[in-house]
């Protein structure tokens, strides 16, 4: 009896262990895909977003913007401020991401205009 119980329990440990080994190979080949995919979006994106703390979509997300337009970022983050200011009865800390938000995105539009100078400067290939 005893000689079957250890025989499941080998079983069960091997099929648990392919499983998790199968897991793993497919989370490293989505985190090299993320990486590769990040490579192509542009290296200045990838360090802005370390810099903030804050990704693209995650910042579009908090102020509301679909679009990467300078003056619905001022007007989304001018109503979030003062609705999420401490004096009204609103949260600091939720001020506060809204205020990194706005940073991130800027830096986004920064980082576009600078590429689009070099490609402007740069002939046609």
């Amino acid at each position: 009896m005893a000689k079957y119980l250890a025989q499941i329990i080998v079983m069960g440990v091997q099929v648990v262990g392919r499983a998790f080994a199968r897991a793993l190979r497919q989370e490293f080949a989505a985190s090299r895909a993320a990486a590769d995919a990040r490579g192509r979006a542009g290296h200045q994106s990838a360090a802005a977003s370390n810099l903030s703390g804050l990704s693209l979509q995650e910042a579009q997300q908090i102020l509301n913007v679909s679009k990467l337009s300078p003056e619905e970022i001022q007007k989304n983050y001018e109503h979030l401020f003062k609705v999420n200011d401490k004096s009204v009865g609103g949260s600091f800390y939720l001020q506060s991401k809204v205020v990194r938000a706005k940073e991130r995105l800027e830096e986004e539009l920064r980082i576009q205009a600078q590429e689009d100078r070099e490609r402007q400067q740069t002939p046609g290939t």
